[in-house]
């Protein structure tokens, strides 16, 4: 693998926009240090008049807004290179600067709250700029009742550097101190990590599938216990702020930002289970086309295409993708052209780059892309999906001011998951071959098998995890292991071997750390095939109330979001319609082989 000097700069992410030079972010460090040093000035003053309150709720806007664009551009040039020394420590003094912040401002909301919300509508008379803050102010007291004391915030605040550790030490180790065995191919030694794993376990060579799998988390295996430990810590972590702040759980804790219930999240659980037996039939016929006696793990992500090893070169993907988004019309195009033009991409793999793909940035920057591109269809598709994430908050922060700049969570994977379907519709589309078809429906199939199936098996995992938890239970590696064995048992069906190893891919999964974060992909998914669906078929109206629901930022309640386009999510409707196209595309599937 290159290393990070030796990779083409027209294939790297400019991000100069955001500073030009080192000396440019160092000043503006000192301009934010300064405004964090002064903040603690404005706590006995910001309620005595509207204005005061106006100017507070400015000046920490602004801290906040700099801050963060700080961190975007210390994070983005530490995830070139995880091992670089100097990236992580510029990263670390944002970080800190982060946490001062959070200290010396711990009075911020608890003096808010001090008022009652008819106090503050009344401020909003006497000053009427003040009206600027209307929604970020409303949610703000939505916390009331889980917002404590100004001593009890005070202590918390000081001891908020301690918290949310446990994922940097999940990363560090991952990224930088984690070694493989090498695996042989051909008769040589290839080096497996955790981004190349993904070329291996999509191999036709099911000797290469095996021997990757069992590699992989050979070494998985041998660190679970350092593993176990960080995620039951996160886990606790959560558990006990939550219990502090007076949720009913953690579980509700993390729904509550976005006016959710948990019946939202157990309608997603209890929905596909009751429909697994689709999935099974999945597997079974994956295990035929294989010609297999034994569907394995490993054999999950073999191509059903033995002689279809397409590659797309960067170039090539980024043209495909550009033709299959052009049902979102021109000005989303646009705005496509920009991302490429602007080089807000990070395209190719190097030695110590993070694995994976993001889109990343702030409401001063351009919504960067860190890719790991290899030529593989998936990479494609990664591009298409990440495009998704970044015109969406593009389009956010360009039609909103900043304290409405962002989107929640919940609706985050919507934009995405669109632009993957239409991807996929537009090769089905423009396929040449039986072979071709079969290759792309099958990775459509794939998308849904991921996206829905397997990311409601990782939210019952976490649900599970919690629970146990919050019953004051300790989460060792073999729980840990046995729930996770289980889960996959469940939801593989008996015609597919569960190999013993896959009893610890719960240690390298990083969403268990972002807390109750994956169900959201199954929940966008299936706003996304509704969007998708009628955007493709020409329905009055609906390019517009989609591009309506990218410009929404956080100016209204994700669901009213998402219900003034359409889709209602507090009903299993949307998930079983997904289903519905999934069982379909199965069928057609069938058909071709």
């Amino acid at each position: 693998m290159k290393k990070r000097k030796e990779i083409d700069v027209n294939y790297t992410w400019d991000l100069t926009p955001i500073y030009k030079n080192e000396e440019e972010f160092n000043k503006e460090y000192k301009e934010v240090s300064a405004l964090v040093d002064t903040f603690a000035t404005h706590k006995d003053t910001m309620l005595q008049t509207a204005e005061n309150l106006y100017k507070t709720i400015t000046i920490y806007n602004e801290i906040t807004r700099k801050i963060t664009k700080l961190y975007v551009y210390a994070n983005l040039i530490y995830d070139e290179d995880t091992s670089n020394n100097n990236s992580a420590s510029r990263r670390g003094k944002v970080i800190n600067l982060d946490d001062k912040f959070e200290n010396i401002s711990y009075f911020y909301v608890p003096n808010i709250l001090e008022k009652d919300y008819t106090d503050i509508e009344k401020m909003y008379k006497e000053y009427p700029p003040l009206k600027e803050y209307k929604i970020p102010l409303k949610n703000i007291f939505r916390y009331k009742t889980h917002t404590l004391s100004k001593t009890e915030e005070n202590i918390l605040s000081t001891i908020s550097s301690l918290l949310g550790k446990n994922e940097d030490i999940y990363e560090l180790l991952k990224e930088s101190d984690m070694e493989f065995d090498n695996i042989e191919i051909n008769g040589k030694k290839e080096k497996l990590n955790d981004t190349n794993y993904k070329i291996y376990i999509e191999s036709p060579d099911r000797f290469i599938r095996e021997k990757a799998f069992k590699t992989l988390y050979k070494t998985y295996k041998q660190f679970s216990n350092t593993y176990a430990t960080t995620l039951y810590n996160h886990i606790k972590e959560n558990t006990v702020i939550s219990k502090l702040r007076k949720y009913p759980s953690s579980l509700e804790a993390s729904l509550y930002p976005d006016e959710l219930t948990p019946e939202i999240y157990n309608n997603l659980i209890n929905t596909i289970n009751k429909n697994l037996s689709t999935i099974y039939k999945y597997y079974q016929l994956r295990k035929q086309v294989l010609n297999l006696d034994t569907l394995h793990l490993y054999d999950v992500y073999a191509p059903l295409v033995e002689k279809y090893t397409k590659k797309y070169t960067f170039e090539e993907g980024k043209e495909i993708v550009l033709k299959a988004l052009e049902p979102l019309g021109p000005e989303y195009r646009k705005i496509l052209d920009k991302a490429f033009a602007q080089k807000w991409i990070d395209v190719y793999p190097n030695e110590g780059k993070r694995t994976g793909g993001y889109s990343g940035g702030c409401y001063d920057t351009y919504p960067y892309i860190l890719l790991n591109y290899q030529d593989k269809y998936d990479d494609v598709s990664t591009l298409a999906h990440e495009l998704g994430h970044s015109v969406h908050s593009y389009y956010s922060r360009t039609n909103n001011p900043y304290q409405n700049s962002g989107y929640a969570i919940f609706v985050a994977e919507v934009a995405s998951t669109v632009n993957e379907l239409l991807l996929a519709k537009y090769l089905l589309k423009t396929s040449t071959s039986k072979e071709e078809k079969l290759y792309i429906l099958n990775n459509l199939m794939e998308l849904f098998r991921a996206t829905i199936y397997r990311q409601t098996m990782f939210a019952e995992f976490e649900k599970q995890a919690y629970n146990l938890v919050e019953k004051e239970e300790v989460l060792t590696s073999e729980k840990m292991s046995n729930i996770y064995y289980d889960l996959n048992k469940k939801y593989f069906g008996k015609d597919t071997f569960i190999d013993e190893e896959i009893k610890y891919e719960w240690a390298r999964i990083p969403h268990f750390y972002y807390d109750f974060y994956v169900y959201k992909y199954a929940t966008g998914i299936s706003a996304a095939i509704s969007f998708a669906s009628d955007i493709l078929n020409n329905s009055p109206g609906a390019k517009e109330k989609y591009l309506k629901f990218l410009h929404s930022g956080s100016s209204d309640y994700p669901l009213n979001i998402l219900a003034s386009s359409g889709v209602d999510m507090t009903k299993r409707e949307p998930i079983e319609k997904a289903l519905d196209m999934f069982s379909t595309k199965l069928k057609e599937l069938k058909e071709l082989v």
